[in-house]
Parts: structure tokens; C-alpha cells; sequence
């Protein structure tokens, strides 16, 4: 299954129902009454027609989906995902969802100790006390596993097999 199938199903199947809906609600009427009586679309061939009414509202359907996405995605990564889905229908120009993708957490992992899924930004886990991000010895602040030295510091950091064994776990 690929990244994307994988993003797709984060998408609430209300928000596939309701943006469907929408799209058959709005393009069967107007494709039937609407366009052969209208000055403009009359002239136009029937499949133009079909192409400008049902291609157009394709949009309503990303649109709501991609809200769907906002409420999913927020409540997986346990942001405040009601206020998100808000933002991201009521800030017009679509800058509430664009916020929401600049200001996202990352996703939360499991801690390899207890298995408890906990906010990626802890560097220990709250429960059992297991390493969860990598610390630099020297002033404790929490460093990326591929770096070689501390950005905070400059302390030279070891290999990441033997910086697990300089941050053994706190458990009790």
C-alpha cells in the first residue's frame, strides 16, 4: 500500500459521504434544468456542459475531503482537532488549512519500553522512563539521530548504538 493510499484513509468516511452528496446535489440539477435554459451554456454542446457542471464541482469534493483530511489528521497526531477543523472551514482562502499543515505536530510513537503512544516531542516517555529521542550528553537538550555534533553546544556526539547505552533508561 503506498504513503498516499495510507494518507486517504485518515479521511473520515463522513466527510466522503457529505462531499459526495454535495456533488450529486448540486451537478444532476443544474446539468438538467439549469444549463439548456441558460443563454450561455444553451449555445454550448451538451458534453461541454457536462464537463463545465461536473468538473467544476469535483472542487467541493476536494475541498471537503481535504477538511476531512484536517479532522483526521489533527486527531491522529492528538492536536486539538475540533478547533483545527474549525479553522480550516472558517478562515477563508483555505489559510486555515494551510496553517494547520505549517503548524502540525509530528506524529506520535510508540514507546519502545511499554509500547504507550505518546507526543514525539518528550525525550523520555512519561510512563517507564525509556530513551524516546536521543540527548546530548553534555547539556541535555534533545538532538536529531543523524547529527554528528550538538547544534546547541557543539559537543561531539557518539555513534547513535552507543548514545543509547550513555541515556540507559530511568526507570525504577
Amino acid at each position: 500500500m503506498s504513503r498516499f493510499t495510507k494518507e486517504l484513509r485518515v479521511i473520515p468516511k463522513t466527510a466522503w459521504v457529505v462531499g459526495w452528496f454535495a456533488y450529486l446535489c448540486f451537478t444532476v440539477p443544474l446539468f438538467i434544468f439549469v444549463t439548456p435554459t441558460d443563454r450561455e451554456l444553451g449555445k454550448w454542446p451538451r458534453w461541454g456542459q457536462a464537463l463545465l457542471i461536473y468538473g467544476i464541482f469535483l472542487f467541493v469534493v476536494a475541498v471537503v475531503a481535504l477538511i476531512g483530511y484536517v479532522y483526521g489528521d489533527a486527531k491522529r497526531r492528538q492536536m486539538r482537532y475540533v478547533m483545527w477543523t474549525l479553522l480550516a472551514i472558517f478562515i477563508p482562502n483555505a489559510i486555515g488549512m494551510i496553517l494547520y499543515f505549517i503548524l502540525r505536530d509530528p506524529l506520535p510513537k510508540p514507546c519502545p519500553g511499554c509500547g504507550h503512544v505518546e507526543k514525539a516531542r518528550f525525550p523520555f516517555c512519561p510512563r517507564c522512563g525509556t530513551l524516546l529521542q536521543p540527548t546530548c550528553p553534555k547539556c541535555d537538550k534533545l538532538v536529531e539521530p543523524t547529527w554528528a555534533n550538538c547544534a546547541y553546544c557543539g559537543q561531539q556526539l557518539p555513534e547513535p548504538a552507543t548514545r543509547a547505552a550513555q541515556n540507559p533508561s530511568v526507570a525504577t
